[in-house]
């Protein structure tokens, strides 16, 4: 079983609005205004076909998002800031929990792929609690891949070759679901988060929840 963690298992699309938000005075008392517009504007979504962001967490990628708009400044205290603010409003969706629990009940290896650096990612899993469900954990930032190819969706499935069916949740259709179309799995793409209005072009199963999710795996399972 393969799962990915952001706006998948947490609200990290919410949690960094509401971070960005928090930073909006500071960004007006330092008359940052291009930084503003830059937000406003929705420039932010050159970034998604960016690979090399893929392998930095979110206060890196800020950092380096002021860097472009304000070339030769350093703005690490405002990545600093933003980081902060960032993990008080990152939490687990409802329903993340009773999934994990659910699957690890049906005796499923659940191995975490994700993308951004390891330091970012492994301090959300901590920070989530979620480490006691999780058998194997694969970041980009560690091994040097994002998702937008097939390696770390090879990687996890190399772990447990004995498992009869390999399923792939998560909320983006061009990684999780084509990655998981990669190495023969069931995908099943969740609809929430950043990409919930995306076409769905690699996807099994397009549900609206991990409840949802979890009842086609129970499903597919006894089949």
């Amino acid at each position: 079983m393969i799962v990915d963690l952001d706006d998948t298992l947490c609200n990290t699309w919410e949690a960094a609005k509401k971070a960005a938000i928090r930073l909006l005075p500071r960004i007006f008392r330092l008359r940052k205004f291009r930084a503003f517009l830059y937000v406003a504007s929705r420039r932010y979504k050159e970034l998604e076909e960016m690979r090399e962001l893929h392998l930095l967490g979110l206060d890196e990628i800020v950092q380096k998002v002021m860097g472009r708009i304000y070339k030769g400044e350093n703005y690490s205290d405002i990545a600093e800031e933003f980081d902060k603010a960032f993990f008080s409003h990152l939490h687990l969706y409802p329903d993340a929990e009773p999934f994990l629990r659910g699957l690890k009940e049906m005796g499923a290896k659940i191995v975490l792929v994700t993308d951004s650096s390891a330091r970012w990612q492994r301090r959300k899993i901590e920070h989530l609690g979620i480490a006691r469900y999780l058998d194997g954990v694969i970041i980009s930032g560690e091994t040097g891949h994002t998702k937008f190819e097939p390696h770390n969706f090879i990687l996890a499935k190399r772990m447990f070759p004995k498992e009869r069916r390999m399923f792939v949740v998560g909320d983006r259709d061009e990684t999780d679901m084509k990655g998981g179309k990669s190495i023969g799995a069931t995908t099943i793409l969740v609809r929430r988060g950043y990409f919930k209005g995306r076409k769905a072009r690699h996807a099994d199963f397009v549900v609206k929840n991990l409840s949802e999710a979890l009842e086609v795996i129970e499903r597919e399972h006894k089949a």
